[in-house]
């Protein structure tokens, strides 16, 4: 799968408001919520078993759950070698446990990337200076079989 067509999927997805641990185009979804629906249109099933989650899940004890996840099922990147349809894993906060995502649209000087945002829902965003400082890992989807 090219990361264009990635970027279409996830694209499908702006404007769907911002439900904590929802995933359903149109109606509602998080950040794990769309990059769980543009897995699934991209591989026809859930990428595994997600658990009930809190906003604040994986603070209390400092686990990179979300990036040892990631980490699993996708192929890890060097954080300089961006392309559209990555994965991008943020860190919101200095020394707190990095729990946000989103999928890199362009690149370049107008670099931009798709995540379901707290009050906002899914929205395409400018990869400004302060985001991209946030930024603690890259992936990209595994071959489609």
């Amino acid at each position: 799968m090219m990361g264009a067509d990635i970027v279409a999927i996830a694209r499908c997805w702006i404007g769907t408001p911002y439900v904590h641990q929802a995933s359903l185009r149109g109606a509602g979804a998080d950040c794990l919520g769309l990059l769980r629906g543009v897995w699934r249109a991209l591989y026809g099933q859930e990428p595994g078993f997600i658990p009930a989650y809190s906003p604040d899940w994986s603070e209390p004890q400092g686990e990179e759950v979300l990036w040892r996840a990631l980490s699993a099922r996708m192929l890890a990147k060097p954080l300089d070698v961006d392309a559209g349809g990555d994965v991008i894993l943020f860190r919101m906060r200095d020394r707190s446990v990095a729990k946000h995502l989103g999928l890199q649209a362009r690149v370049g000087e107008t670099a931009s990337f798709v995540h379901a945002y707290a009050g906002h829902g899914v929205l395409e965003t400018s990869l400004s200076a302060p985001w991209q400082r946030r930024i603690v890992a890259r992936f990209a989807f595994p071959d489609v079989q």
